[in-house]
């Protein structure tokens, strides 16, 4: 595949979550709107909480979302109802929101934003942007080819081009460990890292062995690695917090959409056309999890029980043991086009996707299903 792709051919690539986005994209107009929305604050919507939510995550009791237009919604009775954000300073498509406590949260989205709330989510602050990203790449690909450096050299002139593009690349995927050290990835293989919670920002595309600009679709920590999924295989692994970056070889050749790790130290990764594959030594090798429905996978979500949950496009939930080694459906089902799980407080599901946000009561999550999937 290019390293730079059109963005239909972008939107063709994307599972159901990441498409939503690249629609959102296309409906904004291209980059000529996009410095209109990235100055445009998020306005009120009554429909807010059946709108496009792409992501949802917990800030200690709350919930927060995160999606189209920049719209942030709130939740402090468990998700039985959903109010907006006092204050979000844009209007792009939010892609994904992550908080490391009550109040430290941050959010990513179209057009490289990178939005920063220090209140729970009830206000949010700009803390990066597509065209200042790309210049931060490229200024870190300068330094790197003056070296002479043949793949340094191709890395420059792929960053000169992000900047020439302006800021129309979006983040896809976060991960913060802490209230200082963070990571954002996204489309082209844009990558980028903080130690100060996001007040300065560099590049990681010159550690990163990612070879023609592959999408990244998400970043997380799993034993103290952390570990990146994108398309075309991508997995790939840093032991050592960021500072250098080695791929994973997997039997697989088409997009991961996530990975994490599961109780017994292994690890798990799901992606396009029901794809789930297991490692449990730290990928070195990987078997597939067959399920019966080649379906692509959006999300996943460790629970507090330890039981793994994999959401696909269809609506389905499957439930994993602790250790992911088979899936099997739960009985019911949600509106097509899951894009995000989290757990509630007290135990309910929350699923946002393309109609908003729903609520599954815990008591629906402990059923034990039939079974349907093995090693």
């Amino acid at each position: 595949m290019q390293a730079f792709l059109s963005g239909r051919r972008l939107a063709a690539t994307l599972s159901c979550a990441a498409l939503a986005v690249a629609t959102a994209f296309a409906a904004s107009g291209g980059s000529r709107a996009v410095p209109d929305l990235l100055a445009q604050p998020a306005q009120a919507n009554v429909r807010a909480a059946a709108s496009l939510q792409l992501s949802v995550t917990r800030a200690g009791k709350r919930l927060v979302s995160v999606g189209e237009r920049g719209l942030v919604l709130l939740s402090d009775d468990d998700g039985r109802s959903w109010r907006q954000a006092r204050e979000v300073p844009v209007s792009v498509a939010l892609t994904q929101v992550r908080f490391v406590s009550e109040t430290l949260g941050w959010a990513v989205g179209h057009s490289g934003v990178v939005l920063h709330s220090a209140d729970g989510g009830e206000t949010w602050q700009v803390q990066l942007d597509g065209m200042k990203a790309a210049a931060l790449i490229a200024d870190a690909a300068k330094a790197g080819a003056a070296s002479g450096d043949p793949a340094a050299l191709k890395h420059l002139r792929e960053a000169e081009g992000l900047v020439q593009d302006g800021p129309d690349k979006p983040f896809l995927g976060l991960h913060f460990a802490d209230a200082s050290r963070g990571w954002v990835v996204g489309a082209y293989g844009m990558a980028l890292a903080t130690q100060d919670g996001g007040k300065h920002w560099e590049s990681l595309m010159g550690r990163i062995p990612n070879p023609g600009g592959k999408h990244l679709y998400a970043v997380g920590e799993a034993g103290g690695r952390l570990l990146l999924a994108g398309e075309q295989g991508t997995l790939i692994r840093s032991t050592d917090g960021g500072a250098s970056f080695q791929r994973l070889t997997t039997p697989y050749t088409g997009t991961f959409f996530g990975a994490l790790e599961v109780a017994d130290g292994g690890l798990l990764a799901y992606g396009l056309r029901g794809n789930v594959w297991r490692s449990t030594d730290q990928g070195a090798n990987w078997a597939r999890i067959e399920l019966a429905q080649p379906v692509t996978l959006s999300a996943a979500l460790t629970l507090a029980d330890g039981a793994v949950l994999l959401a696909d496009e269809s609506g389905r939930l499957l439930r994993g043991n602790a250790s992911a080694s088979g899936f099997a459906p739960l009985a019911g089902a949600l509106p097509t086009g899951l894009t995000s799980l989290a757990q509630a407080a007290d135990g309910a599901l929350i699923v946002s996707g393309a109609r908003g946000l729903s609520r599954i009561e815990a008591s629906l999550l402990a059923a034990t299903p039939t079974a349907e999937s093995k090693k």
